[in-house]
């Protein structure tokens, strides 16, 4: 039985949060999340869906299609399961698991087998 996840968020690295926010809100017409603020931005989009913009320290844009500096996002998804029950079948087809777990009871945080994080998220 595979896992019953929903894409819940999708967030991207960048220098500005608050500009690249407005780009995609201008190119989409998604609204703007209420908790905006100069180093998270977001955008709520249909069923749910979230688009977060982050701000890194000393940011280098992806040099695509050259892999010198590969594109870099994170997934989280939200799950109608326990945690340590998803977490466990995740593991079982090759998901990692970080030490580093910074969302306490709230969240998880897993690598696929390529080693992009994602996380899990309760519902």
């Amino acid at each position: 039985m595979s896992p019953q996840m929903k894409l819940a968020a999708i967030t991207l690295d960048c220098p500005d949060p608050t500009a690249l926010a407005a780009f995609y809100q201008e190119a989409t017409g998604l609204e703007p999340h209420p908790a905006s603020n100069a180093d998270f931005a977001g955008l709520n989009g249909e069923h749910g869906l979230f688009i977060g913009f982050q701000r890194v320290d000393a940011y280098r844009a992806p040099s695509w299609p050259d892999q010198a500096v590969p594109q870099q996002l994170h997934l989280c998804f939200r799950v109608e399961e326990d945690l340590d029950v998803v977490e466990a079948r995740l593991r079982k087809l090759g998901a990692g698991r970080p030490e580093h777990q910074p969302h306490g009871d709230r969240a998880r945080v897993l690598t696929d087998p390529a080693g992009h994080p994602f996380c899990l998220t309760l519902r």
